[in-house]
């Protein structure tokens, strides 16, 4: 007798339910938190200096008491972006000194483009809300359904718990040098769809999942984002 094999449904490959103010809502139960984190030039600091932020790191990684997800965007650098800043430089008219310096400048940044590939990279941490499971409930809201008593008590839940959470992983990133934000309900939106437009094979719910996992995301250089 011949089965029917069931195609998986757009709610099974996008566990995102909803983004409530900045917290991401995944199915299930399960919520979240991102911080966006500046890097360090490691290279260029002394031996001591080295030495200091990765004793930090390890001790921030011994201090955590539940898993975290460390994200790395690598995507190609928009020079016309970095451009555009030079030129809006106070003085860049009235000093012609600085303007000739200017357009050397670019020039050279022209041409190293045409050359090589320029990349930047964003790094994230996405934290969880609660033990694995917690808030969990069963089924899917869907947009137009209204809210129940308990899945607003855990989504209340939930963000207090996000929001200590946020301010202790940025103190901890801080104290070996790491300057971070938590990103906001729109800037999670955008992830989330870049991470959907990515070519690594990856889904955000792996991207954004449950476990402690460290992802690098690369784009081709020939995309736009």
């Amino acid at each position: 007798m011949a089965t029917t094999k069931r195609l998986a449904g757009v709610q099974d490959l996008l566990p995102l339910e909803d983004i409530v103010g900045d917290v991401l809502c995944l199915r299930g139960g399960d919520y979240r938190a991102v911080l966006e984190a500046e890097s360090v030039n490691f290279a260029l600091k002394s031996e001591t200096e080295q030495e200091g932020i990765i004793a930090g790191y390890r001790a921030f990684l011994n201090s955590l008491s539940y898993g975290l997800q460390v994200l790395v965007r690598i995507l190609p650098t928009d020079v016309e972006v970095y451009l555009d800043s030079l030129r809006q430089r106070p003085g860049l008219r009235s000093d012609d000194t600085f303007r000739r310096l200017a357009l050397d400048h670019e020039s050279f940044v022209r041409r190293l483009a045409r050359e090589r590939s320029l990349l930047e990279r964003h790094f994230y941490v996405v934290i969880p809300a609660g033990l694995e499971g917690v808030f969990e409930h069963s089924g899917m809201r869907w947009p137009w359904q209204g809210v129940s008593k308990d899945l607003r008590r855990n989504l209340e839940a939930a963000s207090q718990q996000l929001d200590f959470r946020s301010r202790e992983i940025a103190q901890a990133l801080a104290s070996f040098g790491v300057a971070s934000r938590r990103l906001a309900g729109d800037e999670v939106a955008q992830l989330w769809s870049d991470c959907l437009r990515s070519d690594i094979g990856s889904t955000p719910g792996t991207l954004l999942g449950r476990r402690l996992v460290v992802t690098a995301n690369r784009r081709k250089d020939h995309e736009n984002g």
